[in-house]
């Protein structure tokens, strides 16, 4: 059942009852301790279509387009065309994947903020014409390269979250809306919507509000310019939980009935990313090296402790796995493979990448059983910005991804609309993985 990020061929084991998750992980930690003890990520697929059903039954009338670059793999990508979903590609590598994928042009959009020529231009080439843009600049480069260019004027939020002062932020002003739609009108180019992002950071639902309104007056704006106004996208910020999903629906759908009620001939769309991925991958690591240092962290004002304080160092890390690390807090908490007894003493730990770089810190403290080398950690909510390419930083390896998903999933598929006939054609379903040799049955030969 072998799987690389850039492997085409894979396959899914269909799981039988009372085969769950952890079972999956203890069969291929088993197996890879034998085999080298690489990292590996299991993905449940089943979790995608969960969360599928989820959106269908709380915003329903929101059609999601997946943001490509949180989760790339093939897998993901084929289970998402075949539910249906709409696809944000960033470039063109991006918008040719999903288009090898048979998902047609229409349910394509190219959302990167910065473009370059060469890539305006494969989108024209291949018919991918909604894209989003935020100033002149950008403006002048699509009304050049691509002359059927949809466009939707991307609007700044006030979701300014504290200690984010320096992030780049991306929108224009609404101010500047009326200059960028004079623009687009001189230079013959199409502005059909509005898009607006949310960070999943914020909490103030008042920034829905806020955003919701200002993007009726640039609705609003648009006709007085001449321009024939069908397109929201609402951008994305989901964190993948029920309530945040629910909590955002209460908030915007009065809104939306206000400002782009049904009938109106307005789309509404949104750019969901981790809420579909996150989820879904759970990554094994490795401990590869261990040091013991002085205690920082000791209580009652001391500066130091009797008890150890241990550095681990895994297989994996910010070059890897872990890149999101580097620009945002880990969500997840390491868990101990190994069975430990519940009065075992727990020890102030740190765990770090393989690359002893000072940035390759992936959890500063955390309480932890005293570990040894060979050990494993296990990560949930892996899914999103996992599978970038990785550095060449200390020879790493890509981890391997191995998928599977239970048979009531796989029913819950069919129900949805997809049936054995319209599977995608890199889906291999067989009996449990762990009842089978992987060697004889988890081939990706196709």
């Amino acid at each position: 059942m072998k799987g690389f990020i850039d492997d085409a061929n894979y396959s899914v084991g269909l799981l039988d009852e009372g085969t769950n998750l952890g079972n999956v992980i203890d069969n291929y930690v088993y197996e890879h301790t034998l085999t080298g003890k690489n990292a590996f990520f299991v993905g449940d697929l089943g979790k995608i279509v969960k969360k599928h059903s989820q959106w269908q039954n709380i915003v329903a009338q929101i059609k999601p387009f997946y943001t490509v670059k949180c989760n790339s793999t093939p897998a993901v990508l084929e289970i998402l065309a075949a539910l249906g979903t709409g696809f944000a590609c960033s470039n063109k590598t991006e918008m040719a994947l999903v288009q090898e994928l048979g998902v047609s042009p229409e349910n394509i959009i190219y959302i990167s903020p910065c473009k370059q020529v060469s890539q305006i231009k494969y989108a024209a080439k291949v018919g991918v014409n909604i894209m989003t843009c935020d100033n002149e600049v950008e403006l002048k480069k699509i009304a050049r390269n691509h002359p059927n260019a949809k466009v939707l004027l991307h609007i700044a939020t006030e979701d300014n979250i504290g200690g984010e002062e320096g992030n780049m932020k991306f929108g224009t002003t609404l101010k500047n809306c009326r200059h960028l739609l004079e623009c687009a009108k001189e230079l013959d180019v199409q502005i059909i919507g509005v898009k607006f992002h949310v960070s999943s950071a914020c909490k103030e639902s008042q920034v829905y509000v806020h955003a919701l309104s200002d993007a009726r007056c640039v609705f609003d704006m648009a006709g007085e310019f001449g321009f024939t106004m069908n397109m929201l996208d609402i951008g994305g910020g989901f964190t993948g939980t029920e309530f945040q999903l629910e909590e955002v629906n209460h908030v915007i759908s009065p809104l939306l009935d206000v400002y782009f009620p049904e009938g109106s001939g307005i789309k509404i769309i949104s750019e969901p990313g981790s809420y579909y991925v996150s989820s879904a991958f759970t990554l094994a690591v490795n401990i590869i090296a261990k040091k013991v240092v002085e205690n920082k962290f000791s209580s009652g004002g001391k500066t130091g402790s009797d008890e150890p304080t241990f550095m681990y160092y895994m297989n994996d890390g910010v070059y890897g796995s872990f890149a999101s690390k580097l620009s945002e807090d880990l969500n997840t908490i390491p868990e101990v493979h190994k069975k430990y007894k519940e009065d075992e003493p727990l020890f102030t730990s740190s765990l770090w990448g393989p690359s002893c770089d000072e940035l390759d810190q992936i959890v500063e403290n955390c309480l932890l059983p005293e570990l040894t080398v060979g050990d494993w950690l296990i990560f949930d909510n892996m899914g999103a910005d996992s599978f970038h390419e990785p550095s060449a930083f200390n020879d790493f390896q890509r981890p391997a991804i191995y998928y599977m998903m239970s048979y009531s999933d796989w029913y819950e598929m069919q129900d949805a609309g997809i049936t054995s006939d319209t599977m995608m054609k890199n889906f291999f379903f067989v009996p449990s993985c762990i009842q089978l040799s992987q060697e004889d049955n988890f081939s990706t030969e196709a």
